[in-house]
Parts: structure tokens; C-alpha cells; sequence
């Protein structure tokens, strides 16, 4: 493998990356959490491992903006391990490669065992933690976007809606900009940036405030 990355998962959306381990990997962490598709997103969902082998001559066209933009990044072929204890999953192992080519029996069944292991590794940490806290050990090694989560709750109560949609929206808009979705976040925080409801049809208009 050229790299790796952990992203933690809850309600079928990315949570943030717990770690990886080199530019793209991280690049590929960001560009998941953002758009809400790749390897890990379905490994997580689907509760099995997602494998594309040859992302620039893929069979079929599962992730259309995630795959154009790894590969730009360098990735040429994804892997992702769904982290589970027995029916609790807790996110996925993301595996990427700078060549194309599928993963040989020995390759395959390592991840498997990297996963159990991330997974219960995972679970131990966060088992110490106060409830509705995040683990120590998470918050000062990993990127959990904790920004985006208080911007999310921010846009649910401008626009009166789940945060899970405010989440959509947010994640929406960063792509229509083609920006990372914390920095959007970071301005809907700071209040730079208000979503709203009007009767524009555009869906993702805001109101800016000079500082």
C-alpha cells in the first residue's frame, strides 16, 4: 500500500478522519467527509470491504466526483475496511495505492485483521470517555471536524431543518465552491457566512457580513 487513513462513521455520514498517513491519504480522508462517497463511506454502509482496483478504468461509476479528484491527488486504486464490532460499526479503514491493481489473498486478509484490530482500538479509547464526549486520544491526534459539527447545528437552526440536512447543505455548498467543507464551516461559524429561506431557486444562497 502507498497509504492508509481511519475515518470514524455514525448514521451512514463521516465523522472525521482519525488519522493517515501521508498528503493523499489525507487528501482522500477530506475529499470522503466532504462529499459524502468513496471506499470508506460505502465500506461503512454496506458493511463489507469496497475494492477498486484501477480507479482510472473503473467498471462502474460509483463515486463520479470522488474518483476524478483522487485521482488527481495520486490515488489509482481504493480499498476500504469497515471497522465493526460485531454489528456496531464504527467507520472504515481507507487503503490506497499509487499504481493500479487489485489486492493480492495475503494483502486482503491483512486488512481484515488491521481492521479488527483499528476497531477494537477505537472502541477501548472512546469507551473512557464522559458520554457525549470525544476521547482525548482522538481529539489531539485526529481531524474529527469538530468545526463542521458546529456549523451544522448553526445552519439546523437558521433553516429550521434536521442536522443531517443542515449537513448536506453545508457539504453542497463547499463543493459548489470547490472548497474544503471546513472551511465553509469555518465561516458559518464565525459568522461570515448565514444560510437562509428565500425564494431564490437556488438552494445554497447565504448572506455574508463584512468583519
Amino acid at each position: 500500500m502507498s497509504g492508509a487513513g481511519i475515518m470514524l462513521m455514525s448514521e451512514e455520514m463521516p465523522r472525521g478522519s482519525v488519522c493517515s498517513s501521508d498528503d493523499v491519504a489525507r487528501v482522500i480522508e477530506e475529499l470522503q467527509y466532504t462529499l459524502g462517497e468513496g471506499p470508506s463511506v460505502d465500506a461503512y454502509c454496506f458493511e463489507q470491504p469496497v475494492v477498486e482496483p484501477d480507479l482510472a478504468h473503473a467498471q462502474m461509476s460509483r463515486w463520479p466526483v470522488f474518483t476524478a479528484l483522487a485521482l488527481e491527488a495520486g490515488a489509482r486504486a481504493v480499498f476500504g475496511f469497515p471497522l465493526l464490532i460485531g454489528a456496531v460499526g464504527l467507520g472504515a479503514l481507507n487503503l490506497y495505492r499509487d499504481t493500479a491493481g487489485p489486492l493480492s489473498d495475503d494483502q486482503y486478509a491483512d486488512a481484515l485483521v488491521m481492521t479488527e484490530v483499528a476497531a477494537r482500538a477505537v472502541l477501548a479509547m472512546q469507551a473512557n470517555a464522559p458520554p457525549g464526549e470525544i476521547a482525548i486520544e482522538f481529539e489531539a491526534g485526529a481531524s474529527l471536524q469538530v468545526v463542521v459539527h458546529q456549523a451544522s447545528g448553526m445552519i439546523a437552526a437558521q433553516l429550521d431543518v434536521t442536522i443531517a440536512e443542515a449537513l448536506i447543505r453545508l457539504r453542497a455548498r463547499a463543493f459548489a465552491e470547490s472548497r474544503p467543507v471546513t472551511e465553509v464551516a469555518e465561516d458559518v461559524v464565525a459568522r461570515r457566512l448565514r444560510f437562509h429561506h428565500d425564494h431564490d431557486p437556488a438552494p445554497f444562497r447565504d448572506q455574508r457580513h463584512d468583519e
